[in-house]
């Protein structure tokens, strides 16, 4: 049995001079990279507050369970509304850049750093958005569901394990709780997880604002419970490789 997949922490001031690119037997290894502090403290209060003053805009998903500023593929798809998705996806972006302007290409080119790939927004998807947990709410309260992050990916990336990453960005963490729970469990053709897949090892990944997590969308994982009167904002992108170094990158 494989141990608890390890984080490497990476400190923003020293990004910029790391020598190589994430691979994917990194990721596969460490379960985890995280930046500490990637977005600068004023960009982090400054969109911050730019989500909260667009609450008027947000989408509500599984029945106000959670928001979303921009719509997000896989709440759709879950809940019926992939055609919606797909005929608002020009609207959404429009969304999202009018409130934090410049957020969707600091995200993209924050993937290309991490990759040292080429990034660019997957035709007819939405660009990266932002996720709102409230506080007191479902997720807060039992914690989110244990899963991978493979609703999107097309299905020869799928059938073939291409490379497939998720990116998320934290805006406000929670007072207490609401990591990101990481199991040393990879994707195997289902979305099913069982009772001894939960019980193998993992670790939980704790945010501060502005840090910055790349993981295999393969990787099974779960937002934690959390207290406190603080929402969970987080930026977050999905890519799937479609060609050698190529990443097609969607919310």
């Amino acid at each position: 049995m494989k141990g608890a997949p390890r984080v490497l922490r990476i400190d923003s001031a020293g990004f910029c001079d790391h020598p190589t690119a994430i691979s994917v037997a990194e990721l596969d290894e460490l379960g985890a990279v995280v930046v500490v502090g990637a977005l600068d403290a004023a960009r982090v209060k400054r969109w911050s507050h730019a989500v909260r003053r667009a609450q008027s805009e947000w989408v509500a998903d599984f029945d106000a369970e959670q928001h979303s500023l921009g719509r997000a593929f896989y709440t759709h798809y879950e809940t019926g509304r992939a055609e919606l998705y797909f005929r608002t996806t020009k609207a959404s972006d429009e969304t999202v850049e009018r409130h934090l302007p410049g957020m969707q290409a600091w995200v993209l080119g924050l993937l290309a750093s991490l990759t040292g790939g080429t990034i660019r927004q997957r035709m007819g998807f939405c660009g990266p958005g932002v996720h709102v947990f409230p506080a007191g709410g479902q997720v807060a309260k039992h914690g989110g569901v244990v899963h991978y992050d493979v609703e999107g990916l097309s299905p020869l990336c799928l059938s073939q394990q291409h490379r497939a990453l998720s990116l998320v960005v934290m805006l406000e963490p929670v007072a207490w709780g609401g990591g990101l729970r990481l199991w040393g469990v990879r994707y195997h053709g289902t979305q099913g997880v069982t009772a001894r897949e939960a019980a193998t090892p993992h670790t939980t990944v704790r945010y501060g604002p502005g840090d910055a997590l790349l993981m295999s969308s393969y990787r099974l994982h779960q937002i934690r419970p959390f207290r406190g009167k603080r929402d969970r904002l987080s930026i977050t992108l999905h890519a799937q490789e479609v060609d050698n170094g190529v990443f097609e990158a969607w919310f």
